[in-house]
């Protein structure tokens, strides 16, 4: 009842690939004057391109973008930004319009992650969390590859040592593949393993856009406005 198109989701066929791109869309506006100037100053440090560039535009707004709950997945990376708050979601699509401004292309993978996964950070809410959540999890082309944000900060193997992610304290999975390897797939065989979460892999997308029009955000608009009022001033 509180997601849209669910049994759409979970048949869907999987998306074998996508070109994804450079192009502003609507989440990700990186044409927008403030994504601009978080973008030059990106550039303005020295960092290079590729991951470098990455790797710090992730630390600035790791700093700049507090991490809260909320739900609009189509909110635009620049009104995030001039909130100073976000959810996961929305932060890692600030991440992507900074990227696509400096000229990094990215797509998404869509996920669909059983609501379980969330239990630990809601205890008392568990009966509103919906079964089904439809995770966009970003990748960028670096050095003529396609490299997951899971993968930003070095290989999974070496970022494990990091220890897993619980999803039950104030770390959230943007800020937690600083650390630690978040591995969606099983590749890890160890405590970094997320892939038992995974209801079913809905491939690539050329953009989150693209994803959530095709797919539904995971809660429907009447519970989403609603949900969002109340989540989104609350601190991960």
């Amino acid at each position: 009842m509180l997601s849209p198109s669910r049994r759409r989701r979970a048949t869907a066929p999987r998306r074998a690939t996508a070109g994804g791109g450079l192009a502003a869309t609507p989440i990700l506006d990186r044409g927008h004057p403030r994504i601009l100037e978080l973008a030059a100053e990106v550039q303005e440090t020295g960092a290079g391109t590729g991951r470098d560039l990455l790797i710090t535009a992730h630390r600035l707004i790791a700093a700049r973008v507090r991490p809260v709950y909320a739900m609009n997945e189509a909110q635009p990376a620049s009104r995030t930004l001039a909130l100073g708050r976000g959810s996961c979601s929305q932060r890692l699509a600030l991440l992507e319009a900074v990227a696509r401004a400096c000229g990094v292309a990215s797509r998404v993978r869509g996920l669909l992650v059983e609501g379980r996964f969330w239990y630990p950070r809601f205890p008392r809410l568990r009966a509103l969390i919906p079964r089904q959540v439809v995770l966009a999890w970003p990748e960028f082309l670096l050095d003529g590859r396609w490299t997951a944000v899971s993968e930003l900060y070095g290989d999974l193997d070496t970022l494990r040592a990091g220890g897993g992610f619980t999803n039950a304290d104030g770390e959230t999975l943007f800020d937690a593949v600083a650390r630690t390897a978040v591995d969606w797939d099983g590749v890890t065989c160890s405590a970094c393993d997320l892939s038992g979460h995974v209801l079913a892999d809905l491939g690539y997308f050329d953009s989150r856009d693209e994803l959530f029009r095709m797919g539904g955000q995971t809660l429907c608009p009447p519970v989403r406005i609603v949900a969002d009022l109340v989540m989104s001033r609350r601190a991960a």
